[in-house]
């Protein structure tokens, strides 16, 4: 089984308290808008960090990171994408990109909007974290934790980090 921290939106802010609360996580998924090379520094020394770039993010960021990353974790198969939609209203390409992958849980971020949905039409769960940092017009920043047992996703957590 593995446990796994999830963000996006962080836009240069890290809140320290996410470190507390990903303490006995396996590993760290950023689904995008790091806002520079300090964020991803800080999370990838403190657990193994898995992200993609975007679109607030520079060269320095989109040379580490993917635009789109495919991996599996357990049996599960992820997809995430920082500009991802969410069932119903995807982003160009990311419906079929997700059933032709046999992805089984796709990640994003971007809209500052926590979404957990799961897609009964492509068999996928749908996780956007929401926003962790202090940019945007979100007015709760939020992450999630989740854990993977083989092709089982479970314990899914909303944690509320406080207002921006």
């Amino acid at each position: 089984m593995k446990k796994i921290g999830i963000l996006s939106d962080t836009h240069g802010y890290l809140d320290e308290s996410i470190l507390a609360h990903f303490e006995h996580c396996d590993e760290i998924w950023h689904a995008g808008d790091f806002g520079g090379n300090a964020v991803a520094d800080r999370l990838k020394a403190f657990k193994p960090l898995r992200g993609v770039y975007g679109n607030i993010d520079t060269q320095d960021i989109s040379n580490r990171y993917p635009e789109k990353l495919h991996f599996t974790v357990e049996q599960v198969h992820v997809f995430m994408q920082h500009i991802g939609g969410y069932p119903g209203r995807y982003a160009p390409g990311v419906k079929k990109e997700i059933v032709q992958a046999g992805s089984t849980l796709f990640i994003s971020g971007h809209s500052h909007i926590l979404k957990i949905i799961y897609d009964d039409q492509v068999n996928c769960l749908h996780i956007n974290p929401g926003a962790a940092g202090r940019q945007g017009w979100q007015k709760v920043r939020t992450i999630v934790r989740l854990a993977i047992d083989g092709n089982t996703m479970k314990d899914c957590e909303v944690i509320e980090l406080g207002k921006k």
